[in-house]
């Protein structure tokens, strides 16, 4: 046992997923060349979810794939039942793989008497019983600091730097479509060599943006829009307006959470946009898959940093 407690001795893998991302968890086990583990996952016909583990779980070392995306009350509510279950299973330690964090937009108070939703989430999870946190691209860096425990917080750029580099895309642009994504943008723009915009937004309500104006030359160039995520694509749609106005040629947007909810296929749809490049931390029914869409994996990050964080080995070379 080491200095926090953690029984080093026997450690079993063994990887279980919710329903919210079966096809990553599914994909994650492939990379690592184990099988998902067996679980009964039900809901009795009042709404409570069941959960029932199908396998000895005891003295393992236990990660539940389940981003916590549409339906997200739901999916966090059976994480955690998941959760309480391992715990009374005797798992040695139980790391929930959330590689879509809901919630995360509301972490904190920007209008009077308003709830701090992303702190709640994560007393949650730490009351459940999970030991540590695995997640990706949280839409605010400060969500690790709501967690008493362990949080590995992982970047997709790594493999949407791999794509974009690949199109070979000339005269770029990396363009923030808000103030709070500037180092984001400037990160990219750093590893694509390309010149840096800021796109000046002001949020008039939920779901809702105006764009006022853009800082940086666009007129002439390709430009590629990035976000962590795209939720009705409003924030979006409204930057694509604002640059092609400026003469901006070609334009790209890539974004790590294709949360795409409401009206945001016929808007990403109708918008002069080349091409949107998302990844696979949020599942996309066939229906939303446009034909300018292309949807990369994150299965092998976050199964390299699985296998890390299983062998106690330093995970600090994903974080860039």
């Amino acid at each position: 046992m080491d200095n926090t407690g953690y029984k080093r001795v026997n450690r079993e893998l063994k990887i279980f997923s919710g329903n919210s991302n079966v096809p990553l968890a599914q994909e994650i086990c492939e990379c690592l060349k184990i099988p998902l583990g067996k679980i009964n996952l039900a809901s009795f016909s009042d709404g409570e979810f069941y959960c029932q583990i199908l396998e000895n779980v005891r003295g393992t070392d236990v990660f539940i794939i389940q981003p916590t995306c549409c339906p997200a009350n739901n999916n966090i509510m059976e994480l955690l039942i998941m959760i309480d279950a391992f715990k009374r299973s005797s798992a040695t330690r139980i790391t929930a793989v959330i590689p879509y964090y809901g919630y995360a937009r509301q972490d904190r108070k920007d209008k009077p008497r308003v709830p701090i939703s992303s702190k709640l989430v994560a007393d949650l999870l730490t009351a459940a019983g999970a030991d540590r946190i695995l997640s990706m691209d949280l839409h605010a860096g400060q969500i690790q600091g709501f967690f008493d425990i362990p949080v590995d917080h992982l970047y997709a750029m790594p493999v949407l730097i791999e794509y974009l580099k690949g199109l070979d895309i000339p005269n770029l642009t990396l363009v923030s479509p808000d103030a709070g994504g500037v180092e984001r943008a400037r990160a990219f723009g750093k590893r694509l060599d390309a010149d840096l915009a800021i796109i000046d937004k002001r949020r008039t309500g939920p779901n809702e943006a105006e764009v006022l104006h853009i800082v940086g030359h666009v007129a002439g160039r390709n430009v590629i829009i990035c976000d962590d995520l795209i939720d009705t694509a409003g924030t979006i749609v409204n930057a694509v307006a604002a640059l092609r106005k400026k003469k901006a040629e070609r334009v790209f947007v890539c974004a790590t959470h294709g949360v795409l909810s409401g009206p945001a296929i016929e808007r990403l749809y109708t918008a002069p946009i080349e091409e949107i490049v998302l990844t696979n931390t949020v599942p996309l029914d066939k229906s939303k898959i446009l034909p300018n869409m292309k949807i990369l994996s994150v299965a092998g990050l976050l199964g390299t940093a699985i296998q890390s964080i299983h062998e106690e080995t330093s995970v600090s070379n994903l974080f860039v």
